[in-house]
């Protein structure tokens, strides 16, 4: 039988929607007005790209640094706590009993993927996890997707990877794994699109399907 990865943020938790909620409103609070469609297109990016969206969005990087701090403070202090998809719980939950090996793969850092794994009482569901810290090169290349199919002890094009971006999606497709898409807040391209093994508006009702996909 083959395995599961999942992508973290976006996918199996709804942290990408209250990210932007959280900087919407901490941008707010200072008199700046920031519009969804200016900040989504940070969703998935890391380093200087993620940067100079959300500067340009704010105003700049004083504001940038400002508004960030703010929205960590709120993070840390459980003021901002991300809720889980629907159907995340029942779906790792289903295949955890069915004995399918699964493990998370994200861009997140390690502390964050057990912390936020860890509140929504997931962890117990998986045998591994890697976090973009953890590797030379951040998502769409392969490397975090190569880690996690490394730690469960399997080949990549054994796993059936599950990602809500398209950078995501590209890194799962580079590592050599069908990918199910469920979009979030990104509309994906079209070309992508036809390249996924599968597309869902929703992870709710896919337990018996994705077992059907790994035998």
């Amino acid at each position: 039988m083959g395995s599961v990865i999942f992508d973290m943020d976006g996918l199996l938790i709804d942290s990408e929607r209250l990210f932007v909620d959280e900087w919407m409103a901490a941008a707010g609070r200072r008199g700046i007005a920031v519009r969804a469609e200016q900040l989504i297109p940070a969703i998935g990016l890391v380093g200087e790209a993620c940067r100079q969206i959300l500067s340009d969005a704010v105003g700049g990087q004083a504001q940038l640094l400002a508004i960030r701090s703010e929205v960590r403070e709120r993070y840390a202090s459980g003021l901002a706590r991300p809720a889980l998809r629907p159907g995340a719980h029942a779906l790792l939950q289903h295949l955890h009993a069915k004995g399918v090996r699964c493990a998370v793969a994200s861009s997140s850092n390690l502390a964050e993927i057990e912390q936020r794994l860890g509140e929504h009482d997931l962890l117990r569901f998986l045998q591994a996890w890697a976090g973009g810290d953890e590797v030379a090169r951040s998502k769409p290349e392969p490397d975090v997707y190569q880690l996690a199919a490394h730690r469960l002890g399997v080949a990549a094009a054994d796993c059936l990877a599950f990602e809500d971006s398209d950078h995501g999606a590209e890194a799962a497709l580079a590592a050599g794994m069908r990918v199910v898409l469920v979009p979030d807040l990104k509309t994906p391209p079209a070309d992508l699109l036809a390249r996924c093994h599968h597309v869902s508006d929703t992870l709710v009702g896919l337990h018996d399907w994705t077992l059907a996909q790994l035998r």
